[in-house]
């Protein structure tokens, strides 16, 4: 937890006699500290202390009265933010003197209405004190299926308005028997204030329909039979529904792939505890902690070989995303002990078809999940917004890399460098998220996902009401991506409000920058499949100097022809012929990439170069990366995005000892072609060929860096864009710029891909210096 703010005074008046009279203090605590136990436990340390005053929500945060002896209060108020409870998260504590009353006892009083900000925490995974209980025949809560306490649970996902109060949640339709009445107004018990307390007596309730129909235990029971069987499930968790299967049947598995129209992007799946999860992939210290945390991710992990999965779970990637049981209903599906033995590792993917958002409604997930699921498990609380499974992949030194930033994360307040005015930021139309900030602070939304159904969008619009609710931030300006043909930034010109289009690179920079909080100009290398550029072209290729007032483009990957858009995108052997006509070099039958290109196509694909027909300019490295792959033979067409590159960096992979790459300078890529073809003929291995390219674009990274730097006077770079999501390029160019001497910051908060480029616009847009 971070330090926070205090203001005001601390001290006392000695009276005439040397002694001090007590004192009474007004705390006005912000930040993360509604819903996480707060309130119990300012009581509890205000009793323990023999203190006396009152607590309360209230619109800001909470409102603490605190009398007593002044080296007590004193006490009271360093273990306030240095004994907090876990999911709590103190931004300020501001702090002002009133008159002593003489009261006795201390009170947990109803919250106070009025203006003001405070923040939600987000969902957080079961505790060990409910699993306990879970497992306890002898515990009223044994195998419920919705136990929580004030220390883990459903928030964000249940909450619909502030201040935090049950009656501001979807538990408000589910009133508390006697004994969890009893709990949540005990001061001693752990379920004090809990506001998502069930139990069986007073809900919600699980059931299990479609080819079986149970309710309560028996819908568990069903569902686990189901899943042994190799049925598929929807399964309804705390953000939305997910699609359950036996992850070692391949049979299973495959029909999955066949109704969820997903060809070959990697499932994630989850095991019951970690012993399980490093049975299938590497798991180091660092990647244990954040699988193991409250937050609970897909972590993605080096896949171990030979592995008991179904080959068709992950086919192609160097990784396996794995992940834990984060909901009691999640633990129940792998039995407890003495239930009939089930699958020990179960795909769990999002409740949609491809290219769809989550599902959320329950009536909505029988007609959509129609002919995916043979059965569906659900409860009967709704889910406000949806929420998706967060990944995050763990760096070569420890640090954490998101990949999606949603459950778990959303909402969670990201500090700001500068201060901006109210602002939304609408994101991009890839893996969007959205942001609101103000002053210091900026909150993105859970991951919402492409934008180009209508379905996407209306969750994008759902998102911003429930997300601006929260954080009660009012915008006046709207930013958007420059791209004239983005969903998101026509969203926006709809609103009313003055709209600021920011180039897309631009803010990833400005991401990077806001996270680990610098206002001052860095190098920016942005590389990424798709961005707008100033002059028309589609850029990804980029090196920058760039602050959040502005950018200078130093340099860029030399433009190759994008022929036909998405189809270069959904083909990469387009991209490899578009290329090698670039680079001067013929389409020779023996290369991979001319022989998996049908011939009638070519022949198209030639008049189109040849004329300069739907053939925009490109700088991606995205689409480098996609040519190359397709030029040693890895892969000619991609079943989902960056398919090509990351099945040619598991090529890499596989390469041991490299220590040389490619000779390769951005703005000349042809000798670099030149060179993978010449390997090509002689034999060379694709996966030596593949480890020289990554080396070869860490080089050229590295030359472009130290121009700039020279040119400039700036030392500190940032590395972002989607291509920066490769760990083995990651860390390729980390070393190489930390070994001339120069700062190396990459995204530890927001994802480097689109996902976190509503961050990056909030900031250029919002930014009060602007004025």
């Amino acid at each position: 937890m971070k330090q926070p703010l205090v203001s005001g005074s601390a001290m006392a008046e000695p009276d005439t006699k040397g002694s001090q009279r007590p004192v009474r203090r007004m705390l006005a605590v912000g930040g993360v500290v509604q819903g996480v136990g707060f309130r119990p436990f300012v009581h509890a340390l205000a009793t323990e202390l023999g203190l006396s005053g009152q607590v309360a929500n209230g619109p800001a945060g909470a409102r603490i009265e605190i009398e007593g002896d002044p080296e007590v209060v004193d006490a009271f108020c360093h273990r306030l933010t240095a004994d907090a409870p876990p999911l709590a998260d103190i931004a300020a504590v501001a702090s002002s003197e009133l008159r002593p009353t003489g009261g006795t006892g201390f009170a947990i009083v109803p919250s106070a209405k009025g203006h003001g900000r405070t923040l939600v925490p987000p969902d957080a995974a079961t505790c060990d004190a409910c699993l306990t209980e879970l497992a306890d025949p002898a515990d009223r809560r044994h195998r419920h299926p919705f136990i929580t306490c004030t220390d883990c649970g459903p928030r964000f996902t249940i909450t619909t308005a502030m201040p935090y109060d049950r009656a501001t949640t979807t538990m408000a339709a589910f009133p508390m028997c006697p004994d969890c009445a009893a709990e949540y107004t005990d001061p001693s018990d752990r379920r004090f204030h809990a506001q998502p307390i069930a139990c069986w007596a007073c809900g919600p309730r699980l059931r299990l329909t479609g080819s079986e129909r149970r309710e309560g235990g028996a819908a568990l029971a069903g569902a686990r039979r189901m899943l042994a069987a190799g049925a598929i499930l929807a399964v309804k968790g705390i953000g939305g529904y997910h699609l359950v299967c036996d992850a070692t049947a391949p049979r299973a598995v495959g029909e999955l792939r066949r109704r969820k129209a997903r060809a070959d992007k990697p499932f994630a799946v989850m095991t019951p505890d970690s012993d399980s999860a490093a049975r299938l992939g590497h798991l180091g210290p660092a990647e244990h902690r954040v699988l193991t945390g409250r937050s609970r991710p897909i972590v993605l992990l080096r896949r171990r070989t030979p592995s008991p999965l179904a080959p068709q779970v992950c086919p192609g990637s160097p990784d396996i995303g794995v992940m834990l049981p984060y909901t009691p209903l999640h633990r129940l599906l792998f039995g407890l002990p003495g239930d009939p033995p089930g699958p020990g590792v179960l795909v769990v993917t999002s409740g949609n078809v491809s290219g769809e958002p989550l599902v959320t409604d329950d009536r909505e997930a029988l007609r959509r999940l129609d002919g995916l699921a043979d059965a569906w498990l659900w409860h009967d609380r709704p889910i406000v917004v949806a929420c998706d499974d967060s990944v995050v992949r763990v760096r070569a030194d420890g640090s954490p890399l998101p990949v999606r930033r949603s459950r778990g994360f959303a909402p969670v307040r990201i500090g700001l460098p500068v201060a901006v005015r109210p602002v939304l930021a609408v994101g991009g139309d890839l893996k969007n998220t959205l942001c609101l900030a103000e002053g210091d602070s900026a909150w993105l939304s859970a991951h919402i996902g492409d934008m180009d159904s209508l379905a996407a969008q209306r969750a994008f619009e759902r998102a911003e009401g429930h997300l601006r609710a929260l954080t009660r931030v009012d915008p006046v300006r709207v930013a958007a991506d420059r791209h004239p043909g983005y969903r998101s930034a026509r969203w926006a010109r709809r609103g009313g409000r003055p709209l600021t289009l920011v180039q897309h690179h631009h803010a990833h920079i400005a991401s990077v920058m806001a996270e680990h909080g610098l206002d001052e100009p860095v190098l920016g290398v942005a590389f990424d499949g798709t961005g707008y550029g100033d002059d028309g072209a589609v850029w990804g290729g980029e090196v920058l100097l760039a602050d959040y007032a502005g950018y200078r483009r130093l340099a860029h990957l030399a433009y190759a022809p994008l022929p036909g858009g998405d189809a270069a995108v959904r083909n990469p052997y387009r991209m490899a012929l578009a290329h090698l006509r670039a680079a001067g070099l013929a389409w020779s039958p023996d290369l991979p990439c001319v022989a998996a290109c049908p011939p009638e196509e070519r022949r198209l694909l030639e008049g189109q170069l040849a004329r300069g027909i739907a053939c925009v300019p490109t700088s991606s490295v995205g689409r480098l990366f996609d040519a190359v792959s397709s030029l040693v033979g890895v892969c000619h067409r991609a079943g989902y995005e960056a398919q090509a590159a990351v099945e040619l960096e598991a090529a890499a992979l596989t390469a041991d000892g490299v220590r040389d790459g490619y000779a390769f300078a951005l703005e000349a890529p042809a000798p670099l072609l030149a060179a993978i073809v010449a390997d090509l003929r002689a034999g060379t291995a694709v996966p030596l060929i593949a480890a020289r390219f990554h080396l070869a674009v860490a080089g050229a990274v590295r030359t472009a860096c130290r121009k700039a730097r020279q040119s400039t006077g700036v030392r500190t770079v940032v590395l972002t864009g989607g291509v920066f999501a490769n760990a083995l390029l990651d860390e390729m160019c980390t070393a190489a710029l930390g070994e001339d001497g120069l700062t190396v910051l990459g995204h530890t908060v927001v994802p480097p891909g689109d996902g976190g480029l509503a961050l990056g616009q909030a900031v250029i847009a919002g930014r009060v210096a602007d004025d």
